[in-house]
């Protein structure tokens, strides 16, 4: 693969501080240290895929700032377009469910350094230069009006030097109400050519939810998200528009499988009945697996099925970041199981 297949993500790096052996926040006396972002997850995924990844971010100029860039410079990802500034680092604390007992996120990440980023601060054009595809989530604009400004600043580079755009809208209530993010997010998908993200996000995000379907049950129904997808089509434009579902049996065991619809035809994956390890993260390797897969020329079925098995996959692995090589994801999807030990 060759420079050309780059991809660039921008958003918000964190560090993640979880507690161990499925213990409590409130009994836990030591948390384990990681970092991640949902952007960066992605890029993570497209590396160990075998093409070019680069993260845009702002950390601090410190020993935690440089920490990160450590972190995610040791899985291959471009880490030369993160700016350093700014008082600190966003963190979040992870309590991991099991069973019956869900998991639980805390998040710390007010006025975190990425905060402070405003238009005009990153030469996008420098950036974007030779990339072919260019990827944000909805928690990147929900950050602050000078992020929302700045992502509007990215996209309509991005657009004008003829990448593909992608965005999870990836809905946190935490960080805004759903009319906030309508104003901001609506007139972004003017330059979203690939759009990931379920009936609710659809809903609360863009305004768009089909007609007499209840998107707070837990019911899985692919024929309301189709109905969800073709009008998203209509009213946007979208290349794509593509998500996984999630059947939530337990904290520990869910089923798992994705959709994607090009506007004329509605693209199902096979269903993976998984049992989880650690599902923080599974969304963006789902955005990896699908922005790989097309950037490599797959047909539609093939994007969700290698998305929808790549993100399978990221369920058992520890951490947020979905560290499987493209042979294990192939390996999946010829229906090999993981009964046998690889030797």
């Amino acid at each position: 693969m060759g420079e050309t297949d780059r991809a660039v993500f921008f958003g918000e790096l964190l560090m993640r501080l979880g507690t161990q052996h499925f213990e409590r926040l409130v009994q836990s006396r030591e948390l384990e240290i990681g970092f991640t972002g949902a952007e960066a997850n992605a890029a993570v995924s497209l590396v160990n895929f075998g093409l070019r990844s680069s993260v845009v971010s702002v950390v601090p100029d410190n020993e935690l700032g440089q920490a990160c860039l450590n972190y995610l410079q040791q899985f291959g990802v471009d880490v030369s377009h993160v700016l350093r500034f700014g008082p600190r680092l966003g963190t979040f604390y992870l309590e991991t469910g099991v069973s019956q007992r869900p998991s639980k996120v805390i998040y710390d990440r007010a006025a975190s350094s990425i905060t402070q980023l405003a238009p005009g601060r990153i030469d996008w054009d420098k950036v974007l230069d030779s990339a072919k595809w260019f990827h944000f989530s909805g928690t990147a604009p929900a950050l602050s009006e000078s992020m929302a400004a700045t992502v509007a600043e990215a996209c309509a580079a991005a657009k004008r030097m003829k990448l593909t755009v992608s965005c999870d809208l990836n809905y946190r209530r935490k960080l805004w109400s759903p009319e906030e993010a309508q104003t901001v997010m609506i007139p972004l998908m003017r330059n979203v050519d690939v759009l990931i993200g379920n009936e609710e996000d659809s809903m609360l995000v863009l305004g768009v939810v089909p007609k007499g379907v209840d998107v707070t049950s837990c019911r899985l129904d692919n024929e309301s998200y189709r109905e969800t997808t073709y009008r998203l089509h209509e009213r946007f434009g979208f290349r794509y528009v593509a998500t996984t579902l999630r059947e939530s049996h337990s904290a520990s065991e869910n089923g798992w499988s994705g959709v994607l619809s090009d506007g004329k035809t509605f693209y199902q994956s096979r269903k993976y009945d998984i049992r989880i390890v650690d599902r923080v993260g599974a969304g963006d390797a789902f955005s990896g697996g699908l922005i790989y897969s097309s950037l490599t020329g797959m047909d539609c079925q093939a994007m969700v099925e290698f998305a929808t098995a790549a993100s399978c996959l990221k369920h058992s692995i520890h951490g947020d970041l979905n560290l499987v090589s493209l042979a294990e994801v192939s390996t999946l999807l010829r229906g090999h199981s993981s009964e046998h030990i690889q030797s």
